[in-house]
């Protein structure tokens, strides 16, 4: 019999390497992730801040190997669910498809309600208008959808817009403000003893290092719509992930000697690269400004795009309700589950500001983005530890005469032990609310996730031939 779903084909070959690679650094959303997380990186590691992005960088390395080898064997839309899935069962495959939709979902939640946000400063900062976050949220998701369903290449080259702007800014802001430092330059932020805490100090700030770079998987996802898949997703990972770590070290070096190393300041700023860029050219504050914005909009689209067809592969395949797996018949864009994924983030900003308004009384939606992706960034990291533990005994299993010690043995270890780090740090006692209790409701979401698989595929025994019965390339 054909694999299931294969009607539900997604428009192949619509994309190029240069097309998934922009799109996986749109959805890494550079400006976005880097103006709201440095600072809390700064002040948790301290001056030397920027070698925690370099521990960061080679650590999604590591992770990037295991990607690509996965999709150089079987590039699928269902990215790290089937290769999960291929290499254990089906029961993994479920759960790996509901911690990964559960966890994205949350993480998009912060995404879509920090650019209504972010929207809402710039034009109170130079309009003065106070316009509510929410409504300017909700019209830039609707506008969002709408160009998503349109069709993946006019998204993706949309989204990969927003990012050449958003790099471009980034990358002349940084060197200006180095020029404008230069003396007083040193190579301090490189330094091991100026680390707060030493080695501590740096696995502390290890995770917030690694949420920079969340997105970095994207081109996996778009596999199916790619040409020659086993080739250029690799090329787009690794890409991606070089670009990217250069570029933060470039914009954590920066900011740091922007605040002449004091690391106190750097802490109290709002968005302390933006306090950098109105310390040079009036211009450049205001490109930073609107970098900001087509940042939050890239990463919207781009990692929407990218993660609602991670659903819709486990939809269609039948790890998750049929419904979701079903493609316009027009445009050939997973639209339904594009609809639940959004929908889903819709519901929980709205739930989540509901919790505030009997709390404290309101959400701030830069506070929302820290806690959201907090928590969506856990679940994450668990199907990353998964898919890194899955790599040898895949190779082992369907392809043994392939199989190399370092590439598919010694990478996926260390990719594996660099989540363990981050996910102790997230997971630690004594923290503050609500991120003390995230550890449990991560726990609680893997039980039930582990026991609906199980449930599901007892009932369904011919469950396990459909995970990743359609390969991209075929």
């Amino acid at each position: 019999m054909a694999p299931a779903g294969r009607q539900h084909r997604l428009a192949s070959g619509s994309l190029g390497v240069v097309d998934i690679s922009a799109a996986t650094m749109a959805n890494i959303g550079p400006a976005m992730s880097f103006y709201f997380g440095f600072g809390f990186l700064a002040v948790t590691a301290g001056v030397a801040s920027p070698l925690t992005i370099v521990a960061a960088g080679i650590a999604i390395a590591f992770l990037a190997n295991t990607l690509s080898e996965f999709s150089k064997a079987q590039p699928s839309a269902g990215g790290f669910i089937t290769f999960v899935g291929k290499t254990f069962g089906p029961t993994s495959a479920v759960t790996t498809a509901i911690l990964a939709g559960v966890g994205y979902i949350v993480a998009m939640a912060s995404v879509i309600a920090v650019s209504g946000g972010f929207l809402s400063i710039i034009l109170n900062h130079y309009l003065k208008w106070n316009v509510p976050w929410g409504i300017l949220t909700v019209i830039l998701t609707i506008l969002a959808v709408i160009l998503m369903i349109r069709g993946v290449s006019v998204s993706t080259k949309v989204a990969g817009f927003f990012f050449a702007f958003e790099i471009t800014v980034l990358i002349i802001v940084a060197v200006v403000a180095i020029i404008q430092n230069g003396g007083h330059l040193s190579l301090t932020p490189f330094e091991p003893s100026h680390i707060t805490n030493g080695m501590s100090g740096l696995a502390a700030g290890f995770p917030l290092a690694i949420y920079l770079f969340i997105g970095w998987e994207n081109s996996a996802a778009l596999a199916e719509e790619t040409n020659n898949p086993r080739k250029n997703v690799p090329k787009a990972v690794f890409t991606s992930v070089a670009i990217m770590s250069i570029s933060y070290i470039v914009f954590a070096y920066a900011t740091v000697t922007g605040f002449n190393y004091n690391v106190t300041k750097l802490g109290n700023a709002a968005i302390p690269f933006i306090t950098v860029a109105n310390g040079t050219i009036g211009i450049l504050a205001f490109l930073a400004y609107l970098a900001g914005m087509t940042s939050t909009l890239g990463a919207l689209v781009a990692g929407t795009n990218s993660q609602a067809r991670l659903i819709f592969s486990a939809g269609r395949e039948g790890l998750l309700p049929s419904i979701i797996g079903k493609v316009h018949q027009e445009r050939r864009t997973p639209m339904n589950a594009i609809l639940t994924f959004i929908g889903i983030s819709v519901l929980l900003i709205g739930g989540w500001a509901i919790a505030h308004l009997l709390g404290s009384g309101t959400m701030d939606p830069i506070n929302f983005f820290a806690e959201s992706s907090t928590m969506g960034t856990i679940l994450v990291l668990i199907v990353y530890l998964l898919a890194n533990l899955a790599l040898p005994f895949y190779y082992k299993k369907y392809r043994p005469a392939d199989f190399r010690v370092v590439r598919h043995g010694v990478l996926p270890i260390l990719g594996a032990l660099s989540i363990v780090v981050p996910l102790y740090y997230l997971a630690k006692p004594g923290q503050p609310t609500p991120y003390n209790w995230y550890p449990y409701i991560a726990l609680a979401i893997v039980v039930l996730a582990v026991i609906y698989a199980a449930i599901l595929s007892k009932r369904n025994p011919g469950l396990g031939d459909r995970v990743g019965s359609i390969v991209a390339d075929e």
